[in-house]
Order: C-alpha cells, then sequence, then structure tokens
C-alpha cells in the first residue's frame, strides 16, 4: 500500500502517517526527515539541499526526488510506504507516479487532512522544537515536563521563526496555493480522500481508517 498524506502545516500529517505506518506495518517516508539525515551524513544530496534550506530557499524538485528515490528503493519500502511531506507540487506527484509505475507500482490514495485555518493558527502558533533531536511540543497539547527542556534528551526547546506571527498565514497561503492543483490532480484520478482533521489525534485516524475501508469495499 503506497498512501500520501497531504495537509497544510499544523495539520496533523505527521503524526497520522506514524500512525498508519504502524497500522499497515509500512514504512513512513517523510522528506523533512530525509533532508536532516542526509545533512547529518554530509551526503552529496544533503550538502546540496542544505545549500538551499541555509539561503530559506525551497529545495528544487529535481534534489527532493533524487532523495525519495533513494529511500523508496530501500528493501523496507517494496510493499509500500507511507509519504508524508511529499508531493508538495504538481510536478513532483507527476514524477512520483512515472517512478512508481516504472516497477509496477502505483499510489493507492492520497489523504487530505482538512483543518480549518484558525485551528491551523492556534496550532503552529504553539509549537517547540528541540535543537538536539528535533523532538515536536506543544504548550497547549504536549508541553515538555519542564519549561523550555526536551523530556528526550534534555536538549533547548525553541520555536522556528516560520511557526510565529504573521509568518504563519504566509506559510498557509503557500501551501494552499501549491496544494489545489494537488488535489485537482488525485481528484481526478479518483485517488483522493478528505477527511476532517478538526478533531482529537484517534478520532482523526479512525476517520481514515474508515474512509480507507469504504474506499476498498466501494471500489
Amino acid at each position: 500500500m503506497y498512501l500520501i498524506l497531504l495537509g497544510a502545516p499544523g495539520g496533523g500529517k505527521g503524526t497520522q502517517a506514524t500512525f498508519l505506518s504502524r497500522k499497515f506495518g509500512v514504512p513512513q517516508v517523510a522528506t523533512g526527515d530525509l533532508f536532516r539525515q542526509a545533512v547529518e551524513k554530509r551526503t552529496e544530496l544533503g550538502l546540496l539541499a542544505n545549500s538551499y534550506m541555509d539561503k530559506g530557499a525551497l529545495v528544487p524538485d529535481g534534489v527532493t526526488m533524487k532523495m525519495v528515490l533513494e529511500r523508496i528503493n530501500d528493501g523496507n519500502c517494496e510493499s509500500g510506504c507511507i509519504f508524508d511531506g511529499f508531493p508538495r507540487t504538481l510536478e513532483q506527484a507527476k514524477a512520483l507516479d512515472k517512478v512508481l509505475a516504472a516497477t509496477g507500482k502505483a499510489i493507492d490514495k492520497a489523504i487530505y487532512i482538512q483543518v480549518p485555518e484558525e485551528e491551523l493558527i492556534k496550532r503552529l502558533s504553539g509549537r517547540w522544537l528541540c535543537r538536539q533531536c528535533q523532538a515536536l511540543y506543544h504548550v497547549v497539547t504536549s508541553p515538555p515536563r519542564t519549561a523550555g527542556v526536551c523530556d528526550k534528551c534534555g536538549g533547548e526547546l525553541y520555536q522556528r521563526p516560520d511557526d510565529a506571527g504573521k509568518t504563519i498565514k504566509e506559510r498557509l497561503n503557500v501551501y494552499l496555493a501549491q496544494t489545489l492543483p494537488l488535489l485537482d490532480y488525485y481528484r481526478e484520478q479518483g485517488r483522493l480522500i478528505e477527511v476532517n482533521g478538526d478533531a482529537e489525534i484517534e478520532e482523526v485516524t479512525k476517520r481514515i481508517i474508515e474512509a480507507l475501508k469504504k474506499e476498498e469495499t466501494t471500489g
């Protein structure tokens, strides 16, 4: 099973990807993790990606695709995976379809987690990250035991500049502009599932699984 999770920043797609990965027994492929790992290992692609990220620029589709291709060619992706944070653009979606088709595979479903803008802003403005292990916290829903200190490694917690103030709204506008063509692309192919993500984590997971089962029985 090859699934894509789509959703705005703060929409919960990373959390849901983790749950679905465990349920279906396939790996979670998150581009953010791939970038961090490649940078830490100082691979050729990692250094190239970092040169863009250091400038605050988007990593080009070609670089992102090469990283994803390397990952899905790993043996544990043979029976499927959950794509988290990828594809972000229509060009990436088409390239992914082409890569999978070359090995007789295809995306089964693209799941769009819908969350109202005001809820997204509330979620994002309360997020804090660990500088060392990148663990994620939220001042309301999942605060650390000690303010400013990571429970897992003791690292310093910080708030990313793009999770504060008016930058959040700009991020959401950019995401929406990129995502609308993706939604149309998967909708036209009959592969899009839309799920209301304005609920507790467990309830959203339940809705996604029920929607997948419904698609399976009607498809």
